[in-house]
């Protein structure tokens, strides 16, 4: 045991698996910590424990975490556990530590002492300026894939001037690349990638430089080590490379940003190049009830090529986890929001309650129903489903539809998506508008066919006001989303994050299918307006500004979480609902054919269960409008990994029964008629969308089925089984609802 009895404070509230980890001699270790394991508090009691024993200063440990959140937790801790100064010590984030190395050394960098730092609205600028200098259109190339791309090779540890481009486009953005890193060098700036790549850079082709840090840092700690990618573990080890022991501590099972470069690889790299036999674990749990960690436990033990380790904890078992396989997604949100209302009563304060969903665009309904029931709510990480980009920018177009002369959504959509009318053309409308004292469309109008791309939009906006009063409000929205470019646009965008807009628009043509005009209040609408053909649209645009301006929770005000899985790592809360667990919904359906994105899918999965401390709800739905069609869900396979006798089923007739009755309760009811034609549907005693087991394949549930007269020919989606075809006449088929 490497402690003295002087530690004996310091370590007296460690359990033995910490206790090990944080008393393990001076060689390189990978700690390997489940969530809720007190992975921060043996991060920084083993920064203590070496000080503390002479094994180590405050010069020579370098201490790496991915937040600065995080850095000043860290520091905190040290400060109370230490009687030390450690301003000196070299503790933070990745870039934060490169930042403070270049400075150091920004002659040996090739950068000016004054160097200033891009941060990510300052870079999209200077990519802007650069395209419109190069004279490349956005329809050409949009500055966020530019952005994307070269951010990307940069992680990566490439220059343009190794790149290869194998097509035209490549060769555009290479070439775009190539002038941008001629920009920053002229103008003596860096970019957030270019401190990790000119750091590693740096280390690498300066021998001095490099056995200079190397034989200060003998100790490099490192938190979170699962979601470093390629370049920053190779930073890591050029300065480990004169003998420092590495301490890494981190969770292959919660590696779960692939999509921004994370290689969960490095930890088995780490083990093989830092000759480490096997890591310490940390299963103990101080955060969930029993229930909930054996169903991570269940779960993740699915996947391929861990390094292994079980959660586990003293707790009680606590309540089982309540799974609801609800009628459709409008009672799956109601269940939700009703539940949050009992959860409330019960002692549960609001902001220990957490909504998680896969995709953003599956907060729309939930904050609908949230919203209607009365129940305080933040968006965390993110943006409200009205005040997200796409859809304002739809709105936009449909305000424009019904009044052209309003100057501000017309501001914000005449070159968005980008159609080549500049500033300076828009500057000349404003100067015209203020001259003859009309609106910006007035003005825009005025300018006849000789401004050419102007009257294109100007087309384009008497076509959306010519079918206004005409089509439905569905059909208008939808016409709006497509023909104005906005769906397109962002579907032909690179980064996913900007793809996973088109799923937003779906929603909001979904938000216009079930919304009822006179559901709308009518103090909020123009005097008249429901004599005006355009009353729906009217009534439409009226819901969402009340709806985005007033259902959020003020600051400092209790309030239910709702945010996607990736934007809950490193939270937890008394009371989690898992919402949308549908098969290709979560798991995506991207994933399930990708290679490693199911693994990936799953660890998202644990993530999700492991955010709970008390209780659990998973739910799903059976029917889904999504792209303005209804789609027929079957549970994920996820939900099929845990454990029957860790669940409380709620059965198909109790939510039958809650759906009637919130449909009888609800003055703002919503439209069920498309769901309940289906549904009533019968094919010799079953119905679509009824969950139905059969010996062979399982659970599944009808999605078509065809008359034959003396039987009916079912199709079911079996999940993981695929679709099967079945005749009534001689299948065995249990029906489960």
């Amino acid at each position: 045991m490497f402690f003295q009895n002087s530690d004996n404070n310091l370590l007296s509230s460690l359990n033995p698996e910490q206790l090990a980890a944080v008393t393990w001699p001076p060689q390189s270790a990978l700690v390997l910590a489940g969530a809720g394991s007190g992975k921060t508090r043996v991060l920084t009691t083993r920064i203590a424990w070496l000080m503390q024993n002479g094994q180590a200063d405050v010069h020579s440990i370098l201490a790496v975490t991915f937040t600065n959140k995080a850095a000043k937790e860290m520091y905190a801790r040290l400060s109370a556990m230490l009687p030390h100064n450690l301003r000196a010590m070299w503790l933070g984030t990745f870039h934060s530590l490169c930042h403070r190395m270049l400075r150091l050394h920004a002659q040996d960098a090739g950068l000016p002492k004054t160097f200033q730092i891009l941060d990510t609205a300052d870079q999209a600028a200077l990519i802007k300026r650069l395209l419109k200098q190069m004279d490349i259109a956005e329809e050409r190339l949009h500055p966020r894939v530019l952005q994307g791309f070269i951010n990307a090779q940069k992680e990566s540890g490439l220059r343009a001037s190794v790149l290869e481009a194998s097509d035209p486009h490549t060769r555009l953005l290479v070439q775009c690349y190539t002038e941008y890193e001629d920009i920053c060098r002229r103008e003596g700036v860096v970019d957030f990638a270019e401190l990790m790549l000119r750091s590693y850079e740096l280390l690498e082709h300066n021998g001095h430089l490099r056995r200079h840090y190397q034989n200060r840092f003998r100790h490099i700690l490192v938190d979170e080590f699962q979601d470093t990618n390629k370049l920053q573990y190779a930073w890591l080890k050029l300065m480990a490379g004169g003998g420092a022991s590495v301490f890494a501590v981190g969770d292959d099972d919660q590696s779960i940003y692939r999509f921004r470069g994370a290689h969960v690889g490095n930890m088995a790299e780490l083990m093989r190049e830092f000759h480490i036999d096997g890591p310490i674990k940390l299963e103990q749990n101080y955060r969930s009830v029993g229930h909930i960690l054996q169903a991570a436990n269940a779960v993740i033990a699915n996947n391929e090529e861990r390094l292994g380790k079980n959660l586990r904890t003293e707790a009680e078992n606590g309540d089982k986890i309540r799974f609801l396989s609800a009628y459709n997604d409008l009672e799956e949100a109601r269940f939700i929001a009703e539940e949050s209302r009992c959860l409330q009563k019960d002692g549960v304060p609001l902001g220990q309650i957490a909504v998680l969903y896969r995709s953003n665009a599956q907060s729309r309904i939930i904050e609908q129903q949230l919203f209607q029931a009365g129940i305080p709510y933040k968006i965390y990480g993110g943006l409200r489903f009205y005040e997200r980009q796409e859809i304002k920018h739809a709105l936009a177009y449909l305000r424009l539809a019904v009044n052209p002369d309003d100057d501000n959504a017309l501001l914000r959509v005449i070159n968005f998506p980008p159609r080549g009318i500049g500033a300076r053309s828009i500057e000349n409308i404003q100067a015209a508008a203020a001259e003859q004292g009309c609106s910006l469309w007035q003005a825009a109008c005025g300018m006849g066919e000789k401004a050419v791309k102007i009257a294109a939009f100007v087309r384009l906006i008497n076509t959306f006001t010519e079918q206004a009063p005409v089509l439905s409000l569905p059909d208008m929205v939808r016409e709006i989303i497509d023909d104005s470019g906005l769906y397109r646009h962002y579907q032909n965008q690179k980064q996913a994050a900007e793809q996973e807009r088109t799923e937003n628009l779906d929603e909001l043509h979904t938000a216009a299918i079930w919304f009822k005009p006179e559901d709308s209040p009518f103090e909020t609408l123009p005097e008249n307006a429901a004599e005006q053909p355009t009353f729906p649209i009217l009534a439409f645009l009226s819901n969402a500004a009340l709806e985005s301006g007033e259902n959020q929770a003020a600051e400092g005000q209790e309030a239910v979480q709702l945010m996607t899985v990736h934007a809950a790592k490193g939270l937890e809360f008394d009371a989690v609902f898992l919402s949308g667990m549908e098969e290709g919904r979560f798991p995506s359906e991207l994933s399930i054919n990708e290679r490693g994105g199911l693994q990936e899918e799953r660890r998202l999965m644990y993530v999700a269960i492991t955010r709970a401390r008390k209780k659990l709800y998973i739910s799903m739905a059976q029917q889904r409008m999504l792209h303005g069609q209804i789609q027929f869900g079957t549970t994920s396979r996820f939900v099929d990994e845990i454990p029957a006798e860790l669940m409380h089923y709620l059965s198909p007739a109790q939510s039958d029964f809650a759906r009637q009755q919130h449909l009888s309760a609800s003055p703002n009811r919503i439209r069920q008629d498309a769901y309940e034609s289906i549904e009533n549907q019968n094919f010799h005693g079953y119905r679509i969308g009824e969950n139905v087991r059969h010996n062979k394949f399982g659970t599944g549930v009808i999605i078509d089925a065809l008359d034959k007269g003396t039987s009916a020919k079912l199709t079911v989606n079996f999940g993981k089984q695929g679709i099967k075809e079945l005749d009534t006449e001689f299948a065995k088929l249990e029906k489960l609802n």
